[in-house]
């Protein structure tokens, strides 16, 4: 008897072990980089971050709602203290909601304990307000990001980091027909474009109608970020789904992707052993009631190869190259990105040439520029401009277009 009592105790330790461990690993899943939707349909995130300031909140939400219009708001909880009636005012419109921390920090210079604090405190400070919540997506505070941010954040439960692939660096105070022109001349599909609600940002009202207008007759649709990347805009219901197994799935891809747990899964369903799937097998998936994020996209075939140096990261990379760290992890099968070894070739998808110079400025066009002359005034040549922006016409140019100067 006590020879059986020990088995079982043995059994029991082992599972729990497994369980643990899994979990572990599921909850530490890094948070996904993101600068745009990947689509080819006309469709744009009109994105707003809100930081202490939310002096245009309400003529922003007059205007979205007018031209019935529904947008993105990335929400600080310091902000959410001073102005609480605005912030229920965007939840009340239908607005979805995204965290920017409590009070605006460089997250690269947090440890992971403090970004969850920041990302915490905003989080029920606003659920307190509106009944809503800000997960699954988040935006760094000035954009600052790196391997180690995207870590923190992922592990306290922000799956997505929301960039941007139009800045209208509204909070310089430009004119509106700058703003405009900065939208209009830079859309593409799938884009996330960046304003804000403060009163620095004194052109954004006075441009928004003419954006939305202009976007419209070029036939593009406006959608939330979730709606672009196809996500739950909110955590599912507590009722719950079911998903059949396939060749190629283990418990930790099936409960990222449904943004949940192994520990979760392997509970809803009373799993043992949670290595052993079979084809086929019906699983329940625990508080969810739609259907998951879609799974990733293969990587292109196009791609060339980055030799890691001392000092690399892969969000430094993927910078360097326009991609995205989730994109480079899934083309060399990396689970853990922050693990890089010096002298270790990575391929680097939807790329067939080398990158751009990792130092470079930006320049924006305006009227009466040539390719000719920036490269003279920055002491380049047409050759290398056209290159770093993958430009095949150099006598084409527009207004408003960013370029990146190689040096």
């Amino acid at each position: 008897m006590g020879t059986k009592t020990g088995k079982i105790a043995a059994v029991l330790l082992l599972v729990l072990f497994s369980l643990f461990s899994f979990s572990g690993q599921s909850e530490a899943a890094n948070s996904t980089y993101i600068t745009k939707g990947n689509t080819s349909g006309k469709a744009v995130a009109l994105t707003f971050d809100d930081g202490s300031d939310g002096t245009n909140i309400n003529k922003i939400l007059d205007i979205l709602s007018t031209h019935k219009v529904t947008a993105t708001f990335f929400l600080t909880g310091s902000g959410a203290e001073k102005h609480p009636q605005a912030i229920k005012n965007i939840a009340a419109k239908g607005h979805q909601l995204g965290n920017h921390s409590y009070s605006h920090p460089d997250f690269r210079t947090l440890s992971a304990a403090q970004m969850k604090s920041q990302l915490d405190r905003t989080e029920t400070i606003v659920k307190n307000l509106t009944g809503k919540t800000t997960k699954p997506i988040f935006r760094a505070p000035y954009g600052s990001v790196n391997s180690s941010v995207l870590a923190g954040v992922g592990a306290a439960g922000y799956g997505y980091t929301i960039q941007w692939n139009i800045d209208t660096i509204d909070w310089r105070g430009d004119s509106a027909t700058t703003i405009t022109n900065k939208v209009v001349n830079n859309i593409v599909p799938g884009t996330i474009v960046l304003m804000h609600t403060g009163a620095r940002a004194s052109g954004t009202p006075t441009a928004l109608p003419t954006i939305i207008k202009k976007l419209k007759e070029k036939g593009y649709s406006f959608v939330t970020v979730s709606q672009l990347l196809k996500l739950p805009s909110a955590p599912p219901a507590a009722g719950g789904t079911t998903y059949t197994v396939k060749a190629g799935d283990t418990m930790y891809s099936i409960a990222k992707r449904y943004n949940t747990t192994v520990a979760k899964l392997a509970a809803a369903n009373n799993i043992v052993n949670v290595n052993l799937l079979r084809i086929r097998q019906v699983l329940k998936i625990p508080g969810t009631s739609t259907t998951p994020a879609p799974a990733p996209t293969p990587p292109p075939a196009t791609f060339s190869t980055y030799t890691v140096k001392a000092g690399d990261t892969m969000y430094s990379i993927a910078k360097r190259y326009n991609t995205t760290v989730a994109k480079i992890a899934s083309a060399n099968n990396i689970v853990n990105v922050n693990l890089l070894r010096i002298g270790q070739v990575l391929k680097i998808p939807g790329t067939s040439s080398t990158p751009p110079p990792a130092t470079a400025v930006r320049y924006t066009v305006k009227a009466g520029d040539t390719l000719y002359g920036i490269a003279v005034r920055h002491k380049t040549t047409v050759a290398k401009i056209a290159a770093a922006n993958k430009i095949t016409n150099v006598n084409v140019l527009r207004i408003g277009q960013v370029l990146v100067i190689p040096r």
